[in-house]
């Protein structure tokens, strides 16, 4: 469980995990169903955690890691299923902030 992997090994593995079944990957509508439910559990956790609405007595509390491991599970499942590299895809956008947006924020002064 602690093996370090990277984003394509992580692809690869969902992809394995998925194609093993007959169903294979959800249609693009359906993946973004799943992915936005995710993301709304995932914020029911940060707002009970850090925010103004906490749950109820009667609502088990959930880690965030899970929320996260979740959501991008979903988000994996549909990279797969576009053929994106997400891996590349980050890459890419780093890229594009450390360009872009180079000037856009304060920096902290250097030691």
């Amino acid at each position: 469980m602690s093996e370090n992997k990277t984003l394509a090994d992580l692809q690869k593995e969902v992809d394995g995990y998925i194609n093993q079944f007959e169903e294979g990957y959800f249609p693009p509508m359906e993946l973004l169903a799943r992915l936005t439910e995710e993301l709304g559990e995932l914020s029911r956790e940060v707002q009970h955690k850090h925010g103004m609405k906490k749950k109820k007595d009667s609502e088990m509390e959930k880690k965030l890691s899970d929320e996260m491991g979740d959501f991008f599970f979903v988000l994996i499942c549909m990279a797969n299923a576009e053929g994106i590299d997400l891996q590349q895809s980050l890459q890419d956008v780093i890229h594009k902030y450390n360009t872009r947006d180079k000037d856009r924020w304060t920096k902290k002064e250097e030691i």
